[in-house]
């Protein structure tokens, strides 16, 4: 079984409520955060599976369709290429944030439906994001995980805290 590195998009890999983004709707409004695609580079690099795990409820509030999230996520892709660094695998949630399904975090039903998929031991792997629901379906899918950015660190239980992508990256190809 391989390990895996679930990461959270919105605020951890690219820009978002940034001065030039408030959501990310389109392939224009998605710019990577500096240090994220080196810091997927180191992930690749130290043997972990790389894959995004996203609430994307704008979908099914109607302010986005399908099609434009997947041209989005061909960016995020084309623009991690540039750094030579891997995504494996992508899953979203499409719902309405208050819809009760099984897939939006902080339910861990992304994370296990991808460990399912690829063969990943959850135990080696972690779920890093930048909000409390990251890091509860990390917790509920039994990864590590991390808390990444200045957000509500008071608030959220994360195993670490960084303070960028970038920094967690570095921190564990030392103590890898």
């Amino acid at each position: 079984m391989d390990k895996g590195m679930f990461l959270d998009r919105d605020g951890v890999i690219n820009e978002v409520l940034s001065k030039r983004v408030k959501f990310v709707n389109r392939p224009r409004d998605f710019y990577l955060l500096e240090g994220a695609g080196e810091a997927i580079k180191i992930f690749n690099e130290l043997g972990y599976r790389v894959f995004v795990v996203t609430n994307q409820g704008g979908i099914g509030l109607g302010y986005m369709h399908e099609e434009a999230l997947t041209a989005v996520h061909d960016k995020m892709k084309s623009d991690l290429g540039l750094f030579d660094a891997t995504i494996t695998d992508i899953a979203y949630c499409p719902h309405k944030p208050h819809a009760g399904c099984p897939c939006r975090k902080p339910k861990p039903q992304m994370i296990f439906d991808l460990a399912e998929k690829h063969q990943i031991d959850l135990s080696e792997s972690y779920m890093a994001g930048d909000r409390q629901p990251d890091i509860e379906a990390g917790k509920q899918a039994g990864t590590k995980t991390v808390l990444v950015g200045s957000g509500d660190e008071q608030k959220v239980s994360a195993d670490m805290s960084f303070s960028t992508l970038f920094t967690f990256a570095d921190w564990l190809k030392w103590h890898h």
